[in-house]
């Protein structure tokens, strides 16, 4: 058995996705969700339940790096885990989400990149991105990416605008009708660019409208959804898999 942790977790499209797959493949398991609220027993509980791996949504991520009984991979530079495996006697913790986001635009011919936004999506996508520019309203967020010795900038001091690739990893346009930055830099950005990708999934936001308005090609976080939960069935089953062809059960689902 497998399942997702999470704290909310009942609005997860993981069960769907990965229980299709194991349908459509013939797989004999099956995928629920486990609304865990103490991320401290993440570890107590996978083993609790006996099953062989899980996902980890918010805001659990921090607690499974922390108590894995080994990280592997990018998650050690991430500081967070969103896959757990079990293997032996022990759970070993992975993060599939920066990979999935490079599975998901591996289609686009970028070269220089801006991310909008400071939080945990930036990091991790700043580590599979490493020569992306940061953009982020305020000074003070930005401090983790200087130490890493990335070009940033806030609102006020930007000056370039020359980017192939924009992406927004801020809640901006979840909730509401917000853009993740002015939209007179918005506009300026995406004069000269040529993608736009938002994180968030499940609508199209004012981002990805705008960009739209310049012919931008665009992606929404649906993308970095599937492929990363294409790279998450990977590690539960123990092999390859030819990931285009579960990506496209995994939209297709995704879509009805």
């Amino acid at each position: 058995m497998f399942l997702i942790f999470g704290n909310p977790v009942s609005h997860s499209k993981s069960p769907l996705m990965h229980n299709y797959f194991f349908k459509k493949w013939g797989i004999d398991e099956c995928y629920t969700r486990y609304k865990l609220e103490d991320g401290s027993k993440i570890i107590n509980k996978f083993k609790e339940l006996n099953i062989n791996g899980a996902n980890v949504t918010v805001p659990h991520k921090e607690w499974a790096y922390k108590l894995a009984d080994e990280v592997r991979g990018i998650a050690k530079e991430i500081k967070a885990v969103n896959t757990l495996v079990k293997e032996g006697d022990k759970v070993i913790g992975y993060n599939t989400d920066a990979p999935g986001f490079l599975e998901a635009i591996k289609e686009f011919d970028y070269k220089d990149v801006l991310i909008i936004g400071a939080g945990g999506t930036a990091k991790a996508l700043s580590l599979v991105l490493p020569d992306a520019n940061i953009l982020n309203r305020s000074n003070s967020r930005l401090l983790y990416f200087k130490e890493k010795n990335k070009t940033t900038f806030t609102w006020d001091e930007i000056d370039k605008f020359d980017y192939d690739l924009i992406i927004n990893t801020t809640s901006a346009g979840l909730n509401d009708d917000n853009l993740p930055a002015p939209k007179e830099i918005l506009k300026k950005l995406f004069k000269n660019a040529k993608y736009a990708v938002d994180v968030i999934y499940g609508k199209e936001t004012p981002f990805l409208k705008l960009a739209k308005e310049y012919n931008l090609k665009t992606k929404s976080g649906i993308d970095m959804l599937v492929y990363q939960g294409v790279l998450a069935m990977e590690l539960f089953l123990g092999k390859e898999l030819p990931r285009e062809e579960v990506a496209k059960l995994y939209f297709e689902i995704l879509k009805d």
